[in-house]
């Protein structure tokens, strides 16, 4: 069986403590690098849609059991965008703490306001989705990566076009909100826009690479969907993973748990991450290695400098000549 992680971030911050498997892994196996990549890039890539937009928001309702059809489909996350002298600078919903029903009320205000001109769904706190009458172009990265950065350069650049349009308009309706009115009573930035993203229709998925993909990220599990191939949530650990899967095959899953910019974490928070990765995932997944459960581990790095990977087999583990290093060398 092949297994293959996606595990965008691992390099972001040097580990606190050594983690034995994991460096073990990573020195015995052999990289491939290439440019640098979002996860959601990596997944559209993965899939067969290099040169073609991620339709973000038609595979996250995918994703949830939604019925998006043929229309088109863009994501619509709220975010909190904070004027600064001489920039806009945009909050990620994973900053917000959005309520559920927070979310629910912004959402059917903004309905009510619209119409047909813009149906929201809200599939999380911190993702909703939106039909749109006709492809538009709006902003190609999700918000996530841009945390903290200033957005006006990721938006579509003709300030009269149908999407500025349409977010000003959002931004009005948002803005005398009552749930943002209490948020800023309690010392909450308030949700003042939505950031659109992603739009498109359902790709057709053809020759996955996969068997099965477990994964919390919905673009992933919307891309397996589309393609006919077995979508699971991503299990707590290794073993728990490895116990729904066959003897062979080809199979995915997704690890974002280090994805939140450190500057929306605590540090503390990365290494207990990075600590639970090394004790639920790459030290069972060794020892699956040595014994012959698992014939390849391929373990794959975006959101960093450079889009890595290190493809390991149990052969690869006499090569004792290369000594494990920290992760630190790998940033």
């Amino acid at each position: 069986m092949h297994g293959e992680l996606v595990i965008p971030c691992l390099f972001a911050a040097p580990a606190a403590a050594r983690l034995p498997a994991a460096e073990l892994i990573l020195a015995r196996g052999r990289c491939t690098s290439g440019p640098s990549q979002s996860l959601e890039a990596w997944l559209n890539e993965a899939f067969g849609f290099e040169d073609e937009p991620v339709a973000a928001g038609a595979l996250t309702l995918l994703a949830a059991g939604g019925e998006p059809a043929n229309d088109v489909w863009a994501r619509a996350d709220p975010v909190h965008l904070r004027l600064m002298r001489d920039r806009l600078v945009l909050v990620p919903p994973a900053a917000l703490r959005i309520a559920r029903d927070e979310a629910e009320a912004l959402a059917g205000a903004l309905n009510t306001h619209f119409g047909e001109r813009l149906a929201l769904q809200v599939v999380d706190e911190q993702r909703w989705v939106a039909r749109l009458p006709a492809a538009m172009e709006v902003a190609a990265q999700a918000p996530l990566p841009l945390a903290g950065c200033d957005v006006a350069g990721a938006l579509p650049p003709n300030a009269a076009s149908p999407a500025h349009q349409l977010l000003n308009e959002a931004q009005m309706v948002l803005h005398a909100h009552p749930v943002n009115e209490a948020r800023e009573t309690r010392g909450e930035p308030p949700v003042n826009s939505i950031w659109l993203w992603g739009a498109g229709s359902v790709p057709r998925v053809s020759a996955p690479r996969w068997q099965s993909v477990s994964a919390a990220e919905p673009i992933a599990l919307g891309l397996a969907r589309a393609g006919g191939i077995r979508a699971r949530a991503v299990a707590a650990n290794a073993a728990g993973w490895l116990d729904r899967l066959p003897e062979d095959g080809r199979h995915l899953a997704v690890l974002d748990g280090l994805r939140v910019p450190l500057s929306l974490s605590e540090e503390g928070e990365y290494q207990e991450a990075l600590a639970r990765l090394e004790r639920d995932w790459f030290t069972p997944l060794l020892a699956r290695l040595r014994d012959g459960r698992i014939g390849m581990l391929t373990i794959h790095v975006p959101d960093g400098a450079e889009c890595v990977a290190y493809e390991t087999i149990r052969g690869d583990l006499r090569r004792f000549w290369r000594r494990p290093k920290s992760l630190e060398h790998y940033a």
